[in-house]
């Protein structure tokens, strides 16, 4: 990808994947998924990390950035119905994979796995980063509606956005609910130790303090018979603002090698 393309990607508005339109010459698709609160913007370095045969095209849910005239899901069922069909409308002939972190994990964990009950072709791999099925924090719905003084510190602990958001009370205006929406989809979720069946490989940070159990990436191994291994870095939740391009490299790897494998 160019760097071109990261600019575009958060340029457009109303759609739920930017850049809207994928490299035509590329031979992989890759969809990225964000964290809570957050949108396609935290991938935005991803385009010159990724080779030009890699389309990268990172989700935008709504009530955020360029979308956030429209009603933010605070429902994880309605999102997901909605996140699938619009994945399954922007598909074509092209092998792809996804890739998320956090609550964007979660979602590609689940729409992978809803690709296999309704026998549609699944991602060629998927990564999932700052997020185990078990052992990882789940907020509760009186976490997501906590004050707002007492959410902005703890997103700042976590090192959530820029530090330049926290002191700024239109940019926390923005942020605030959109993160608050995501928690209330999150705090929804349970486990139903589901796996998919297409290749998996996990990230993290060592100090990530949403690891409520210290071995709770060692759960991904039984969610895929194809499961490729975990790759741990220095820092916390966010470790990935620091290692993207380790992450990108590895995830990139693997993603070539299945991709020549079943061509």
């Amino acid at each position: 990808m160019t760097l071109d393309s990261a600019t575009r990607m958060t340029a457009t508005r109303g759609h739920w994947f930017q850049p809207v339109e994928p490299s035509p010459t590329a031979e992989i698709r890759l969809f990225l998924f964000p964290h809570a609160g957050s949108g396609a913007i935290i991938y935005r370095d991803w385009a010159a990390l990724l080779s030009d045969d890699i389309a990268a095209q990172a989700v935008t849910l709504p009530g955020r950035h360029d979308r956030r005239e429209e009603e933010t899901f605070t429902d994880w069922d309605y999102l997901l119905d909605a996140l699938y069909d619009a994945v399954l409308d922007e598909l074509d002939d092209r092998p792809f994979a996804f890739f998320g972190h956090c609550l964007g994990a979660q979602l590609a964990f689940r729409l992978a796995i809803r690709m296999d009950q309704d026998g549609i072709d699944t991602p060629a791999l998927i990564g999932m980063s700052g997020w185990a099925p078990e052992g990882f924090f789940l907020p509760t719905e009186e976490q997501a509606q906590m004050p707002e003084a007492e959410m902005i510190g703890w997103i700042k602990k976590l090192g959530s956005f820029p530090a330049a958001v926290y002191d700024n009370p239109e940019m926390l205006a923005l942020v605030i609910p959109a993160l608050r929406a995501d928690l209330s989809v999150a705090a929804q979720y349970r486990d139903d130790g589901v796996g998919v069946s297409c290749p998996l490989v996990s990230y993290g940070g060592r100090s990530d303090p949403l690891m409520e159990d210290p071995a709770a990436m060692s759960s991904w191994p039984c969610r895929s018979p194809q499961y490729l291994g975990h790759s741990d870095y220095s820092g916390g939740h966010f470790y990935i603002d620091t290692h993207a391009a380790a992450v990108t490299s590895d995830f990139s790897r693997h993603l070539h090698r299945l991709v020549e494998r079943n061509s």
